[in-house]
């Protein structure tokens, strides 16, 4: 499998299965295909669009989650299988048995991480990053000193401040903050793919504790890798035309895409970054089965991303 997100957001697009591709058609005729092993993860925005039964149950044989994204564009629903991971139900088990104790300290790791990393997404733009590396340093297990949000109020002025005055990051917001919505939810899908793959179970997070949400454990694990996707935004921003940031291209989503092929620094040497998911998750699943005491996380990006540009 090359872990490809693939996005339907046309309207009024129709998926089937045909022959080992995701066919596409609209008004009767086809538009496009798509080869099963080349699917990571399928999500689908199009106002309109239909998948059969057929595909879905063969996605779901494939391990490939099919997320469907509602009105505001955010995900609604994952489809996901209920059996596929050879060892899934044991692995989960151990997932729920996770102590409070043990839970503070793998979101100690993950945000440490995730501080990391802005310092070194600001480092790679030539802008100051000093002082995040000195917070990372300062996480503690659960992070009750909230330096995650300490280090937020001093990142995201440095990360997009020159881009657009009094940047805010907002969920709901349009502009570069739409721009970040659609990075993260590639991200997300990636995370999904990863967490099932391992056989755990979405549901039950590290950290995470929203009732509304599937993907508590994806919203854990894609943290240490937000940066990146604000690095290609950022990048993508500057090299752009646009003055209002209302939409994506097709080009700068195919970009911002690309961030799952991001190479990253690990114990392992330059590796995707969605390699790096996979091994973030397996580790995890090691950490339940108490095969491990340790989450594997990447260091930061490799040499040659570190002098590219998008």
């Amino acid at each position: 499998m090359q872990n490809r997100i693939v996005e339907i957001a046309t309207d009024d697009v129709h998926l089937s299965l045909f022959r080992g591709f995701v066919k596409l058609t609209r008004t009767g005729e086809e538009i496009g295909r798509v080869g099963l092993p080349e699917i990571g993860a399928l999500i689908i925005r199009g106002y309109g669009a239909s998948v059969s039964l057929n595909l879905a149950a063969r996605l779901a044989e494939e391990n490939i989650p099919l997320i469907l994204c509602g009105p505001d564009q955010n995900p609604a629903s994952v489809v996901w299988p209920v059996s596929g991971h050879h060892s899934q139900g044991h692995v989960i088990e151990a997932q729920a048995a996770l102590k409070q104790p043990r839970k503070k300290r793998l979101w100690q790791a993950l945000i440490k991480a995730k501080i990391l990393a802005q310092a070194q997404a600001l480092a790679a733009e030539g802008e100051v990053a000093a002082d995040l590396f000195e917070i990372a340093e300062r996480v503690r297990s659960g992070d009750p000193d909230n330096q995650e949000a300490f280090a937020a109020r001093r990142y995201w002025p440095r990360m997009m401040g020159r881009l657009q005055d009094n940047f805010r990051r907002d969920t709901s917001g349009s502009g570069i903050n739409g721009w970040l919505n659609y990075g993260y939810a590639v991200l997300r899908a990636g995370a999904a793919r990863s967490i099932l793959a391992a056989g755990l179970h979405p549901s039950l997070s590290i950290n995470h504790i929203s009732r509304g949400e599937s993907l508590r454990l994806a919203s854990d694990i894609m943290e240490p890798f937000r940066p990146w996707v604000d690095l290609t935004v950022r990048r993508l921003v500057l090299n752009s035309d646009a003055d209002d940031f209302s939409g994506l291209e097709p080009h700068q989503k195919s970009a911002i895409v690309r961030v799952l092929s991001l190479d990253l620094q690990g114990s392992y040497g330059a590796s995707p970054l969605q390699v790096c998911l996979d091994r973030l998750c397996q580790s995890l699943v090691g950490l339940c089965l108490g095969e491990r005491r340790t989450l594997e996380l990447p260091t930061g990006l490799s040499h040659i991303e570190n002098r590219e540009t998008v």
